[in-house]
């Protein structure tokens, strides 16, 4: 793909960082498409970004998420917070596009100037977020925004990827579900900064809640860790949000006062550099080599005449 000579980049970071949506829309297109001009992209807006309190909300399909973001979102408003959204949601098969389109879901927010909702693709990807995450939320953070909310698909075990890509995870659960039981097995026990029993108008949110609170209770935490709250909301009708946003803050303020929040976003950083490092060298190992010594190497390890290792050696020699 060349790249497109009628996108003029200091412009468009400059229209995004203005507020405009289309140039916001345009730089995430950018991303998701794998532009050559993702490189220029990025450089232009890595002195602006680092600035954006990143949230990401998490839970098995039903809880609720996406009602509770666009509850989240008017909370967040009311204190005059500038918001982004990316709802990670399923590819399509055909033609890899979002498929549930969170952006119906929230049409409250649609004429909101102050609100910047965006639906991606996961395109397969299994740890619930699409490959291109981390560079679309370094636009929405460029782009002035103070909160930015990423929802993810759902799926289970693989959903704890978030907690490398957020300052504060919320992970949501609601009655009915066997949610106590999926709390324990998909190990979000381990990322979880804040718990929200969502649909507590329902019968069995108490015990949802206390079975949280036993199994976080026998959790081994270092002395100064933070220690999750529970919160149970009704977020179709918008209760006990106000509760959410005021311990989010309260994780803001433990973040930077411990040091974790530097620890975190390094850590994040350190990721999407070796993401981008082994992306490169793959391609360029498929450039030196092909695909068919690869199969070659794969066939002698099946064979026995050669161990993976030694196959790894020979593959990356002369890259």
């Amino acid at each position: 793909m060349s790249p497109r000579r009628d996108v003029a980049v200091p412009d468009l970071v400059e229209r995004a960082r203005a507020g405009e949506a289309r140039a916001v829309a345009r730089l995430i297109s950018l991303v998701e498409d794998e532009s050559p001009l993702l490189r220029e992209v990025m450089a232009a807006l890595a002195p602006y970004a680092g600035r954006a309190q990143v949230i990401g909300i998490t839970g098995s399909p039903g809880v609720g998420k996406s009602t509770s973001t666009s509850a989240l979102v008017t909370e967040l408003r009311r204190q005059d917070k500038r918001v982004g959204v990316l709802a990670v949601d399923p590819s399509s098969p055909f033609s890899g596009g979002a498929l549930l389109g969170d952006r119906v879901r929230m049409q409250d927010h649609a004429t909101d100037a102050g609100v910047y909702i965006r639906s991606m693709a996961s395109r397969g990807h299994l740890g619930g977020l699409s490959w291109s995450t981390p560079q679309a939320l370094r636009v929405l953070d460029a782009a002035g925004c103070d909160v930015i909310l990423i929802e993810t698909v759902g799926v289970g075990q693989s959903e704890v990827e978030i907690a490398g890509l957020a300052d504060t995870t919320l992970v949501l659960l609601a009655p009915g579900m066997g949610d106590g039981i999926q709390a324990a097995k998909a190990g979000i026990l381990e990322i979880g900064d804040l718990y929200v029993v969502n649909k507590a108008d329902r019968d069995g949110a108490d015990q949802v809640r206390r079975d949280l609170r036993s199994m976080l209770a026998l959790a081994q935490a270092p002395e100064g860790a933070w220690k999750p709250p529970i919160v149970k909301t009704v977020a179709q009708k918008g209760e006990g949000l106000d509760e959410v946003v005021a311990e989010i803050e309260k994780h803001r303020v433990w973040l930077e006062s411990s040091g974790e929040l530097a620890r975190r976003r390094t850590r994040r950083a350190r990721d999407e550099i070796e993401a981008i490092a082994v992306t490169a060298l793959r391609k360029r190992w498929g450039d030196v080599h092909g695909r068919s010594e690869l199969d070659d190497l794969a066939a002698a390890v099946v064979a026995g005449t050669a161990d993976p290792y030694a196959a790894a050696d020979e593959l990356l020699e002369g890259l």
